[in-house]
């Protein structure tokens, strides 16, 4: 192809918007092959923040014969309408790159959520959405509903629909916030289709299951997390948040206030203590019940002796909390999920995940009768929904007990399969 310059040049003023805009628009055209026609472009050359001299090619699309005109009067709206690249590092405008525009969010977003959720929020938008919108080169101001839900459609193509309602969760919070400090006038995320979560049905063990499950686990360094985990129905944030001052032993309660977790940030592993739970309702006081009592009274004085005998060896920074070794080391949640798979793989117990323990405690306490409602108090859901959505289809009991008073209601009689 060989691109001649034409003779139309154009000497623009520059603007008083406070930004460079281009100084000097040519029309080039193509020479007609044998089977295409010449077409006219707008070449716009300007300067960037830092002083480069850059230049951006558009095609009008207009043959060259009889053009002329249109192909000016679409130079002239183009460079009306043209907004160069501003500074990445300068203050937020709809002027910049959507891309840019995450990294300054996450940075201000950072002071106003969790650590945690600020890593899952990082993690998100430097894996896939930053790179995706950079590569698109889509400004905040011309960010439109249909870059959204296309970048939503490829990532349906390799994850599933729950990881695409997270990254929804970061742009449309990012762009809620370009809307507050009057960047853009609406958030083009509130147009686009969400898709629809994916149903999750949690795994569990039976109570043969999970005695098996015991005696496996029984003088392991993750015997007493597993076992609280299970009876008790906790997250993994919460058992490694146990700490001694949350155990009552003249009340006999104990107290799920304090949680540990580990995020990823910069590249590093980054643990986290909180004197908080995931939702105010995680917060709750449980019984202790004696064969937890007597096992966590053994557990105490173990690690009293543990401590006399490793002296300055011994890591005493984690001497409040439960779960730790012989060394005084906080059991970590990666370490109690893989320890957890490593002992059902060598007992050769079916594999389920350490979370899967919290789904085993539901079923259970439904399997013996336990109402939804004290299950979902027993193991902190902030409302009743959220119970009955995970835990609805396990609740065979509760339909035996309908269909029967229904019989009984409509005077048909007992149900045939309790008749013996």
């Amino acid at each position: 192809m060989i691109v001649l310059r034409w003779c139309v040049m154009l000497f623009l003023s520059t603007a008083d918007r406070g930004r460079p805009k281009p100084k000097e628009v040519f029309f080039y055209g193509r020479r007609a092959s044998a089977r295409k026609n010449g077409i006219y472009y707008v070449v716009l050359t300007y300067k960037t923040y830092d002083g480069k001299r850059k230049t951006k090619w558009q095609s009008t699309g207009l043959p060259i014969k009889g053009n002329k005109r249109r192909a000016e009067a679409m130079m002239r709206e183009l460079q009306g309408d043209f907004e160069p690249p501003v500074d990445p590092n300068g203050p937020p405008s709809k002027a910049m790159l959507f891309a840019d525009y995450l990294v300054q969010w996450l940075e201000i977003a950072k002071s106003t959520v969790k650590l945690t959720t600020y890593a899952s929020y990082k993690e998100l938008s430097n894996s896939r959405i930053i790179p995706y919108f950079r590569n698109l080169g889509v400004t905040l101001g011309d960010l439109k509903a249909v870059h959204i839900q296309a970048f939503y459609q490829e990532q349906l193509e390799r994850v599933k629909p729950n990881t695409v309602i997270h990254y929804h969760a970061v742009i449309h919070r990012a762009l809620k916030y370009a809307v507050k400090t009057d960047l853009i006038d609406v958030n083009p995320a509130d147009k686009v289709d969400r898709p629809k979560k994916n149903e999750f049905t949690g795994n569990f063990y039976s109570k043969d299951e999970m005695n098996a499950l015991f005696d496996a686990v029984r003088g392991s360094k993750i015997e007493v997390a597993v076992m609280l985990t299970a009876f008790y129905g906790l997250r993994r944030s919460e058992v490694v948040g146990l700490k001694w001052a949350a155990v009552d032993f003249e009340q006999n309660t104990i107290e799920i206030c304090h949680t540990v977790t580990t995020v990823r940030l910069d590249g590093k592993e980054v643990l986290v203590e909180s004197n908080g739970t995931k939702t105010k309702s995680s917060k709750r006081t449980l019984p202790l019940v004696p064969v937890f009592r007597e096992r966590l009274l053994a557990l105490q004085e173990e690690q009293k002796e543990n401590r006399k005998l490793c002296g300055r060896c011994y890591n005493k920074k984690y001497a409040d909390y439960i779960c730790v070794d012989a060394m005084g080391n906080l059991l970590k949640p990666d370490y109690l999920s893989n320890s957890f798979q490593i002992i059902l793989q060598n007992y050769h117990l079916r594999r389920i995940r350490f979370h899967d323990l919290r789904h085993s405690c539901a079923s259970l306490l439904l399997a013996n009768g336990v109402p939804m409602k004290m299950i979902q108090e027993w193991l902190g859901h902030s409302d009743f929904s959220t119970t009955a959505n995970i835990y609805s289809h396990l609740d065979y009991a509760s339909k035996v007990s309908s269909a029967e008073a229904m019989l009984n209601g409509l005077g048909m009689g007992s149900n045939p399969e309790n008749d013996t």
